[in-house]
């Protein structure tokens, strides 16, 4: 049975004390969730308090830990890899939504429409980097990082993008809400993690299935689904910018 590509089974018998390969490592899995965050960040017009995002944000790499044992409990007790791979992804999706809820639960920070996809993607961009960087450390400790890269091997560029969408489904969900009665709200917040999770789950399936050679396939997918987030990104920052609150 294969570690999916986008959970954090895969940093097992990957630990280096090679200092050249943790700094690699890290830098391989951090800059591209940096520079996501920037990109999503500089789309709203009142940014959010800097010292609160980091926070955020090194919440969903605490998550990582947390995702770890209850993936290896779900591979160890459930014999169907299509249950593995629907649970798996529903436990990380839960994970980063409750790495917001734990920082900003009846915060006066989230004050407007906008402010859900913001911390949702700034804790899966904390999750997927730190992920990343354990992904790494394997490759770069065999010195087999172009390999690596030749054959398909760092996924990991897609798994940013993964939780990027996933958790941006789940942010904007909420942020689509955010004048509606409590009723409307929980069944936003469900309906954004059903398609989170069947995003999710589709794309760690896919990958798996011969060994990783649809990946150019499901990430052409994965772009057009970005493209829609994207979209429903600007709607909820509309949707800020019109809210005048008291």
């Amino acid at each position: 049975m294969k570690n999916g590509p986008s959970t954090p089974l895969r940093i097992n018998q990957m630990i280096t004390t090679d200092p050249k390969i943790l700094v690699l490592a890290f830098l391989g899995g951090f800059i591209p969730s940096f520079l996501w965050l920037w990109f999503w960040l500089k789309e709203e017009e009142h940014p959010e308090p800097k010292g609160l995002l980091t926070v955020v944000f090194i919440m969903g790499m605490v998550s990582v830990f947390i995702a770890l044992p209850i993936e290896k409990f779900i591979q160890a007790n459930v014999g169907s890899q299509t249950g593995q791979i629907i649970l798996w992804a529903s436990a990380e999706e839960i994970l980063k939504y409750l790495a917001v809820l734990v920082v900003l639960y009846k915060s006066d920070y989230i004050n407007e429409p906008i402010d859900w996809p913001i911390y949702i993607i700034t804790t899966a961009l904390g999750f997927a980097a730190l992920e990343n960087a354990f992904f790494l450390i394997r490759p770069f400790s065999v010195n087999q990082a172009t390999v690596a890269l030749l054959t398909g091997q760092l996924r990991f560029l897609g798994s940013t993008l993964l939780h990027t969408v996933t958790s941006g489904t789940i942010g904007i969900a909420v942020g689509l809400s955010f004048f509606m009665s409590r009723f409307g709200k929980k069944w936003f917040l469900f309906m954004g993690f059903i398609v989170a999770i069947a995003l999710h789950s589709a794309f760690n399936f896919f990958i798996m299935r011969n060994s990783g050679n649809d990946f150019l396939k499901v990430s052409a997918f994965l772009w057009v689904v970005t493209i829609i987030i994207m979209l429903l990104f600007e709607k909820v920052r509309r949707m800020s910018e019109d809210y005048q609150p008291n």
